[in-house]
């Protein structure tokens, strides 16, 4: 199959980035890149969606993963995983020997292993430039489900229609679970068994990067985590969190001991995101130096400074997000060419173990058996979001009172940057506008 193929393909089946913002995959599928990885690090604590997923389809989805190094012209197909997903591991060794061009590259168990750029330097050595695209370097980075989705567009002809969800925490049974979109939060987290706690709130995403969500909000196709935590845990007070009282607190108490900098992830890459130095310009509103302002756009918004680093439980990332964007509505853009220096010699001894972030946070009696369930759960009735990816929101091409089948276009790309959203279940449209399209089980 060539690029061109390929791509067309994946625009129309609706497959974009499993995780993160919903990057369109097809726009990932380039022939600049000489390597692709496939990322199976999970990133956060808890999550263990891509393990499961990549150890029950290994065959699947590296066949699919190989095909995709051809299609784009690229020397290597890297699967990057983490070295205690043993399981997983062994899964695929049954079955890579098949595919000369991939092999696999064992991480350790650290945070934030599941970043791009970070695992892009730990798989090839390269460094991808403070703002710059993996592509730039020749690389192109894909999520364990994203290629599941290629591979089920490209052989079964099945667009993106469900998500799979891992529902933990405050549950009585953990579970990954397969759900069509547009499902509600709380009819997810309902299949875990019954929650554990009064007045739950429903953490959507990581516990690192991950937001408050609302109950009856939908589910998406960037939706990768469910986590029913109780109302006082700190994960939950530090989004309910104002960033004016943050600002305050930081302008009180910080002491400049520049651990927020030391263990920054990016910092360490040599990227120029220096927290302390921002946190001690924006507690003082010092205007002198713009460029700890200005460098925030550099922030991956990991969360390591704010919720691992910090002795005193500050908010440097929230606010650095706050700031950055204040830049991005003022218009203000990224320097082209920023300061760059060479790779922190102490960054192996810096890197922040999964277990002992669990630990910190308060998530260790969390982290057990989550057992994935790969049939799609059946649900009456969905609200399906046509503006589900980066870009342009999908067009809807039905209208109130139409009957759609499961798989069925309901949204078409639009023009420019855009993907192809699909009925997640068979009914009865009972209501279709510019941003959504419901659908009512017959």
């Amino acid at each position: 199959m060539n690029i061109k193929e390929l791509q067309d393909i994946v625009r129309e089946n609706g497959v974009v980035g499993a995780g993160g913002a919903g990057f369109p995959t097809y726009v990932k599928l380039d022939e600049r890149a000489d390597t692709i990885l496939m990322n199976c690090a999970e990133c956060e604590p808890l999550l263990k969606l891509h393990r499961q997923l990549l150890e029950k389809h290994a065959y699947e989805i590296t066949k699919t993963f190989s095909m995709m190094a051809d299609a784009v012209g690229a020397e290597k197909a890297i699967i990057c995983v983490k070295k205690e997903y043993e399981a997983t591991i062994w899964a695929l060794e049954q079955c890579i020997g098949e595919f000369p061009k991939v092999r696999i590259h064992l991480l350790p168990g650290v945070y934030p292993m599941g970043d791009e750029i970070v695992m892009i330097y730990e798989a090839t050595g390269k460094i991808v430039k403070p703002g710059g695209l993996p592509i730039n370097e020749g690389v192109a980075v894909f999520n364990v489900e994203t290629v599941y989705n290629i591979y089920r567009a490209v052989e079964k002809h099945h667009p993106v229609t469900d998500k799979v969800v891992s529902v933990v925490a405050e549950v009585s049974d953990p579970v990954s679970v397969r759900v069509p979109l547009g499902c509600t939060i709380r009819e997810v987290a309902a299949l875990a068994g019954h929650v554990t706690v009064k007045d739950p709130v429903y953490f959507v995403g990581g516990p690192m990067m991950g937001n408050i969500g609302r109950a009856d909000a939908p589910v998406t196709k960037t939706t990768n985590a469910i986590l029913v935590l109780p109302g006082d845990h700190l994960l939950v007070e530090k989004k309910r969190t104002k960033a004016s009282i943050s600002l305050k607190r930081a302008a009180s108490i910080c002491c400049q001991c520049q651990m927020c900098t030391d263990l920054c992830p990016r910092h360490a890459l040599g990227h120029p995101i220096q927290p302390h130095l921002f946190m001690r310009a924006a507690s003082n509103k010092d205007f002198q130096d713009l460029n700890p302002f200005v460098n925030t756009h550099f922030c991956s918004s990991c969360g390591v400074c704010e919720l691992y680093a910090c002795p005193q439980g500050l908010a440097p990332r929230s606010l650095m997000a706050e700031y950055k964007a204040g830049l991005r509505s003022a218009g203000v853009k990224p320097p082209k060419d920023p300061s760059v220096t060479p790779v922190q010699p102490s960054r192996e001894l810096r890197k922040v173990p999964e277990h002992r972030l669990e630990a910190r946070l308060g998530l260790s009696k969390y982290n057990v058996d989550a057992p994935l369930k790969d049939e799609v759960v059946q649900m009456g009735k969905v609200r399906i979001l046509l503006g589900q990816h980066i870009g342009a929101p999908a067009k809807p091409v039905v209208k109130e009172g139409d009957m759609v089948e499961v798989g069925q276009m309901i949204g078409k790309p639009a023009d420019g940057l855009s993907v192809g959203i699909h009925a997640s279940i068979s009914g009865k449209v009972v209501e279709a506008d510019a941003s959504h399209v419901t659908i009512q089980k017959a």
